[in-house]
C-alpha cells in the first residue's frame, strides 16, 4: 500500500498550482444587462435581500420566457399597451438612482444572478406587485409568495 505522503503530495500540488491563479477570470457577465437589471432591482425591491432575488429572478424569468422579450434589458423595457411594465420607468420622475449605498446592493445582487447564483426562491414567477396595493390581474394568477414589499406570481 503507497505511503500517504506519496498519495496526497501530487493533489496538494495540484491545489496549489489551482489556488495560485494570479488574474480573475473574465467574466461573462453582459454590462447591459446587468444595468438594466441592477436599475430594476434598485426601483423595485427595496431593501431587503429576498427581495433584491426575487424582483431579478422575476426578470431572468421573463427572458426566458418565450411569451416576453429574450434579453434582460428588453424585459425591463417592456410596454403593454403604452404601460410600462415596470412603474419607475414611466412615473415621470427621475430614474438616476439616489442612494449608494441601495444601488450597491442592487448591483451586487445583478451580478450574482447574471452569474447564475440564482436559487429560485420565486419558484419561477413571472408577476409582481408592491403589498400595498391589489391590482385586477393578481386573481386571475398563482400566488407564490411575499419577498420584500412585494407579492408574487404565476
Amino acid at each position: 500500500m503507497p505511503s500517504l505522503k506519496i498519495v496526497l503530495l501530487p493533489i496538494l500540488i495540484l491545489l496549489a498550482a489551482c489556488g495560485s491563479r494570479s488574474t480573475p477570470p473574465p467574466t461573462t457577465v453582459d454590462t447591459n444587462a446587468h444595468a438594466c437589471l441592477s436599475e430594476a432591482i434598485y426601483f423595485e425591491a427595496g431593501n431587503t435581500d429576498d427581495g433584491r432575488i426575487a424582483v431579478g429572478e422575476v426578470i431572468l424569468n421573463r427572458a426566458a420566457d418565450p411569451r416576453f422579450p429574450t434579453s434582460v434589458c428588453g424585459v425591463v423595457d417592456e410596454r403593454t399597451n403604452g404601460m410600462c411594465q415596470f412603474s419607475y420607468r414611466c412615473d415621470g420622475r427621475t430614474s438616476a438612482p439616489k442612494n449608494p449605498t441601495t444601488l450597491a446592493l442592487a448591483q451586487e445582487t445583478a451580478r450574482e444572478l447574471l452569474g447564475g447564483g440564482h436559487n429560485n426562491l420565486t419558484s419561477g414567477a413571472l408577476f409582481f406587485h408592491a403589498a400595498a396595493i391589489a391590482p385586477g390581474w393578481f386573481g386571475t394568477l398563482t400566488r407564490l409568495g411575499q419577498f420584500g414589499g412585494n407579492i408574487f406570481y404565476r
